[in-house]
């Protein structure tokens, strides 16, 4: 069988992981509309989140980030009760990326070893502090330490493993 129809079972663990693109801070007007901020590019792309569990029907610019309309949402009590709520969908459910580009919930977890091949920790976190984005790796002792994902830093990654300079891997 080949691993194109069946993929290994880590990266169909991670195909499956939900991904939030937005949260819930607010209800907007008293017909049952949402506030929303908004993580994604393109939400509207998606009519369904959290498992089926809320089905988009309209969404539109607002002052404060985007408002929406769902179908399981009737009030302004219903709206309120999301605030705080995270929008998922599957990792399955994004685009395709083109080579060189990564979703963060793809980096998040992986192993990191150095260019020797030894352990170096695990990516607990990205952030992104205006000049691209930085990974936050874990050590296995618990210490904690940033690289900038840029080449010199990270010369490569793949679904199973990223690979940090030895002149990056802080001691």
């Amino acid at each position: 069988m080949s691993s194109e129809t069946n993929p290994p079972p880590a990266a169909s663990k991670r195909q499956d992981r939900p991904v939030t693109l937005a949260v819930a801070i607010g209800a907007h007007g008293v017909a049952g509309e949402v506030r929303l901020k908004v993580f994604a590019e393109d939400l509207g792309a998606h009519k369904s989140f959290n498992n089926g569990t809320l089905t988009l029907k309209k969404l539109r610019d607002g002052t404060n980030g985007m408002i929406a309309r769902f179908a399981e949402v009737a009030d302004r009590s219903a709206a309120e009760k999301l605030r705080g709520t995270e929008l998922t969908v599957p990792r399955s459910a994004l685009p395709p990326l083109e080579e060189g580009e990564y979703y963060h919930v793809d980096l998040l977890g992986l192993p990191v070893i150095d260019e020797d091949g030894m352990s170096i920790g695990t990516v607990v976190a990205i952030e992104d502090f205006g000049a691209g984005d930085v990974i936050e790796i874990e050590r296995p002792n618990g210490k904690r330490f940033m690289v900038p994902m840029r080449d010199e830093a990270v010369p490569d990654w793949n679904e199973d493993r990223l690979i940090v300079s030895a002149a990056f891997a802080e001691g």
